[in-house]
């Protein structure tokens, strides 16, 4: 009997911009990608999402709110992959590329790199959430600059 693979991915606004990581690894190796990955056995989505956000990036984060469930049988190559998507909230850490991450930035949302997996498709079912979480990040970025 074949199993699902229980994966998250988290969507992460950093300075005005979201963090993607460059995967190391095949499936999709080079490309730019949310940070996430294989939810561990006794662990909680949320915490997964949070463990594979700090591993693959150095920031320390919160789960925000849901972004959706994602089990299109073909998402991933390896197999059948269900991922569940979170919208997070930095709350410390230093951004740095770790675990299977090759490369770690932060991208402007009309600026985005072509993404692996149907990461595209998570961004944009989270556009309304992050259109007002980015511009609130900006403002702030103004008040303080001044």
């Amino acid at each position: 009997m074949k199993c699902i693979t229980l994966t998250v991915d988290g969507i992460v606004p950093y300075i005005g911009g979201i963090v993607l990581v460059r995967r190391k690894n095949e499936p999709f190796k080079g490309h730019y990608a949310l940070p996430g990955g294989i939810v561990e056995y006794g662990e909680t989505v949320e915490e997964a999402v949070i463990r594979e956000v700090h591993e693959e990036t150095g920031l320390e984060c919160e789960v925000k709110r849901l972004v959706g469930v994602y089990s299109d049988p073909e998402r991933d190559p390896r197999g059948h992959f269900v991922s569940v998507c979170f919208l997070m909230d930095v709350r410390g850490g230093e951004l740095r590329a770790g675990s299977d991450a090759d490369d770690v930035k932060v991208f402007k949302l009309g600026e985005l790199p072509p993404l692996a997996f149907d990461h595209s498709r998570m961004l944009k079912d989270a556009e309304v959430m992050l259109s007002g979480i980015l511009s609130k990040v900006q403002e702030h970025n103004d008040l303080s600059g001044r």
